[in-house]
């Protein structure tokens, strides 16, 4: 039975990565091919950052002859070049090499900065895995004529507990910044909020927290508005499952966790097309997709599902069908079992 080296950033580190391995490890194949985890990166200042992926180097270049396979998860940019140097000396020792992209956006492909980088890891690969289909289409258009052995592997929802007592706010839940899209949302709230004062927005993460304080007292719905920071452990559980709604605004995710996260405890998504989730969610069936800069759709959608609890249950009832079919851990664990096997 070959074994699997997983090369992926620290299991302290907040992120969407972080979480999708941690998932991955509570299935059968982890220990079936002994799986061992080299964390390559972790929160903090530079030094800190050097050491921990010096450390993590001479822990694979100890453990590389004793294994088969390596199992690379990448993000963009600096872990891009970090990994490309894990996928360098497993090629030295002859291993077999897993690409699992995990790309805050696609736009990088695109641009003469990156793109080099990350089709050199690419071309190292025996099996590249992106989240969702468009990642194909997308990758194919940056790089014509490819012959990268490209499968789709979802992130995998949690299990977790439900609630069915449900509170009067929009759950928002990543870090505040442009990118994901947490000012938009303000402001799109801020068209409706006055019809609804008994609703607010509940923003989960670190960030821009003051400047949003800002742009709410701005929009006149600082009342509505509530900053609770990073949240983890039973107080994040606590706030999913009291939310109704979940709006990820973003105009950049790989394939966004957070949208499983909320799908699992059974909220109603507003998001985006982010990521491809167009070519896997249906809009106004298990998910309400809205263009990405479009305010107006996106208050539109929202006072849709804060007028109506029937259509937000209709909703989280479409997507758990979903969510048993494609993003089961299960069967998220069974496909990685079959890669491995045939890799």
């Amino acid at each position: 039975m070959p074994k699997v080296l997983v090369v992926a950033t620290s299991r302290k580190t907040k992120g969407g990565i972080t979480s999708v391995v941690k998932a991955h490890e509570t299935g059968e194949q982890w220990k079936k091919f002994h799986c061992k985890w080299i964390e390559t990166h972790r929160d903090g200042n530079s030094v800190r950052k050097l050491w921990y992926l010096a450390t993590a180097l001479i822990e694979y270049i100890c453990l590389l002859p004793f294994y088969d396979i390596v199992h690379i998860h990448v993000g963009l940019r600096t872990s891009v070049n970090r990994k490309l140097i894990f996928a360098r000396i497993a090629l030295l020792f002859r291993k077999k090499i897993i690409v699992h992209f995990h790309p805050a956006t696609e736009k990088h492909l695109f641009d003469p900065m990156f793109s080099g980088n990350i089709k050199h890891l690419f071309e190292l690969s025996n099996k590249l895995l992106v989240l969702s289909p468009k990642w194909i289409e997308w990758i194919n258009e940056a790089y014509r004529g490819n012959k990268y052995n490209i499968q789709v592997l979802y992130n995998p929802c949690p299990s977790v507990k439900r609630s069915i007592q449900r509170e009067n706010y929009i759950l928002y839940a990543g870090i505040l910044s442009d990118r994901k899209g947490y000012n938009r949302l303000i402001e799109a709230f801020s068209k409706i909020a006055a019809k609804y004062p008994d609703w607010k927005i509940k923003f989960a993460g670190n960030g821009e927290i003051e400047k949003g304080k800002s742009l709410a007292v701005k929009f006149g719905i600082e009342q509505q508005t509530e900053f609770l920071g990073w949240i983890a452990g039973n107080t994040k559980e606590s706030i999913f499952q009291h939310a109704s709604i979940y709006c990820l605004p973003s105009w950049g995710e790989g394939f966004p966790m957070g949208v499983i996260d909320a799908i699992a405890y059974g909220i109603p998504v507003i998001t985006t097309p982010v990521g491809g989730l167009e070519k896997v969610f249906h809009d106004g069936i298990d998910a309400m997709i809205y263009e990405t800069y479009d305010l107006k759709m996106l208050a539109d959608k929202l006072e849709q599902l804060i007028k109506s609890e029937t259509y937000r249950n209709s909703i989280v009832n479409e997507a758990d069908k979903l969510v048993c079919s494609d993003f089961n851990i299960i069967t998220i664990c069974n496909k990685i079992e079959k890669i491995y096997e045939n890799m």
